[in-house]
């Protein structure tokens, strides 16, 4: 679960249900990116990401497999993180 598939969901669309007790924050670098995690297992659900900070960037490996109908998985290029951003923006 700690390799990273992203869905990234504008924040007003974002709920957590249960668990905020046990998640913590950390912020590198920059510290715009909020990266959360479970502090008693380390999993990394779910951070706001520093290319769409109105936005929540899931982990799908983190979603129960019931609850998704079909998923697109679009390569996200970091060499050219610039143009990579651009072509998701429309998601923010």
């Amino acid at each position: 679960m700690s390799g990273f598939v992203h869905l990234i969901v504008p924040a007003a669309r974002f709920r957590l249900v249960a668990g905020a007790e046990s998640l913590t924050e950390y912020t590198f670098n920059t510290g715009a990116a909020k990266h959360r995690f479970c502090r008693i297992c380390g999993i990394k659900s779910f951070y706001v990401p520093r290319s769409h900070p109105n936005g929540i960037d899931v982990n799908v490996r983190c979603l129960d497999r019931a609850t998704i109908e079909a998923i697109e998985i679009t390569p996200f290029d970091d060499n050219d993180r610039e143009a990579a951003t651009a072509a998701v923006a429309h998601l923010a």
